[in-house]
């Protein structure tokens, strides 16, 4: 299946879907910072953004199909390594390992993806930041629920910081067939820092929620970039923040055509 041609144009097209959600809540995450935000800046306010525009229902049905794709993809990948790769020696095992791992989590990612797209494209799309919180809340009642949400929290600060990482360091050339621009360079330095700061400040959220048994301090992207935006010279660092989204979404439309699958 790894190795399917059609299914490869498929997964890659849930690239440029992801780029698209991108685009979009940098452009909310803009709104908001000026006082004009209808909706959520996050990827349910994205779909339901999208849902809106003419149109916009048969864009989130093929949403749906192309962000199943890719997190099949991205399974396949994790069962049988990339079909672009040749096999690994037995010394660069823990890095395989780790190759198949992130698969396997971006794979998550895109099917969560897809199930959000279904909910706003049937019509009943909810928010993310209200059900974020609304579990956090759950979870707070208890001991162990508290020590869920604090390894939760951990783990996308360490996602984030990974972001952060790669794009500070360049390694996402190493994901590209062909050696890119420095414009390519820039779009992905940009887009991954960006991105890796917004999920570590949603991962720090988290952690705060627990201590401060304040299930809406837990409230997702959106929330985060709200908490951003209240902090002094908020607006334009909540600008910066919406502008670096938006690249990534930019980048997302290199990965699609140039990505190693």
């Amino acid at each position: 299946m790894a190795q399917n041609g059609v299914f490869e144009k498929f997964a890659r097209a849930g690239y440029v879907g992801s780029g698209i959600v991108h685009l979009l809540i940098g452009y909310l995450a803009i709104r908001v910072a000026f006082g004009r935000g209808e909706q959520e800046a996050s990827q349910s306010g994205a779909m339901a953004e999208l849902g809106e525009q003419p149109g916009g229902k048969i864009a989130l049905w093929i949403a749906v199909v192309v962000f199943v794709m890719m997190g099949l993809w991205r399974f396949a990948e994790a069962t049988f390594g990339k079909a672009s790769e040749p096999e690994q020696p037995d010394a660069d095992m823990k890095d395989k390992a780790f190759d198949r791992f992130k698969a396997a989590c971006v794979g998550v990612v895109y099917l969560a993806f897809a199930y959000t797209a279904f909910g706003f494209a049937r019509g009943s799309g909810k928010s993310s930041g209200e059900q974020n919180a609304g579990l956090t809340a759950k979870l707070l009642q208890s001991g162990a629920g508290k020590f869920v949400l604090v390894v939760a929290g951990l783990v996308i600060l360490g996602v984030g910081a990974y972001h952060v990482y790669k794009g500070a360091s360049k390694n996402f050339v190493d994901d590209l067939k062909s050696h890119p621009s420095m414009f390519v360079k820039r779009l992905g330095l940009v887009g991954y820092v960006a991105k890796g700061l917004a999920l570590g400040l949603v991962g720090v959220l988290v952690i705060v929620a627990v201590f401060q048994a304040d299930p809406q301090k837990a409230a997702g992207l959106d929330g985060a970039l709200k908490t951003l935006g209240s902090q002094p010279f908020g607006t334009v660092l909540l600008v910066l923040m919406g502008l670096g989204i938006a690249v990534y979404g930019l980048y997302s439309f290199v990965m699609a055509r140039d990505a190693k699958m």
